[in-house]
């Protein structure tokens, strides 16, 4: 953890798009600058490019190119000069490594739905037919409504993308 901690003190007065930049030109110089000579050993730096992101970076964990794309990057970098193809891989990176964004929706339910699930197990306690709801304690109650309502918007998002992306579903 301190490792992490002091390698992101690094950025704390630079901007976002130059963080990457800097993040990309470094793992470019650990990994691409190797003496690669063929597809093997490209793929094979990629994949560690990708380990190393998900195990040094705290949050979201990225998913590798698939075996195609990197092929695809291979080909554009053979041939070219030293700066046109550590330009190119770095855009190839930027281009398969998302930015971690906040979901709002998921902020918001998970600030929201505790409140308002003890509010609705205050109200329900009063009503004769729900007198059950008292057994429940409030420890296990709050969590598990927090939980299912966070795993429904979450479900909902999936959905909606879907219809988005192919609207023949």
């Amino acid at each position: 953890m301190g490792i992490t901690t002091s390698f992101l003190r690094i950025f704390k007065g630079l901007p976002s798009a130059r963080r990457i930049a800097f993040v990309m030109g470094k793992l470019y110089k650990q990994f691409v600058d190797k003496d690669i000579k063929n597809f093997e050993e490209f793929h094979i730096a990629v994949l560690d490019i990708f380990n190393t992101l998900n195990s040094a970076l705290p949050g979201k964990h990225y998913d590798a190119p698939s075996r195609k794309e990197v092929e695809a990057c291979f080909a554009s970098l053979k041939d070219v000069s030293e700066a046109k193809r550590k330009q190119r891989f770095i855009h190839f990176m930027k281009k398969r490594v998302d930015r971690c964004r906040r979901e709002d929706s998921t902020m918001v339910t998970g600030v929201i739905t505790p409140v308002a699930a003890m509010a609705a197990k205050k109200a329900a306690e009063n009503v004769p037919q729900l007198d059950i709801i008292k057994v429940v304690p409030d420890v296990v109650f709050v969590p598990t409504v927090t939980l299912l309502a966070i795993f429904f918007v979450k479900l909902i998002r999936i959905i909606l993308l879907r219809r988005i992306a192919s609207p023949y579903m």
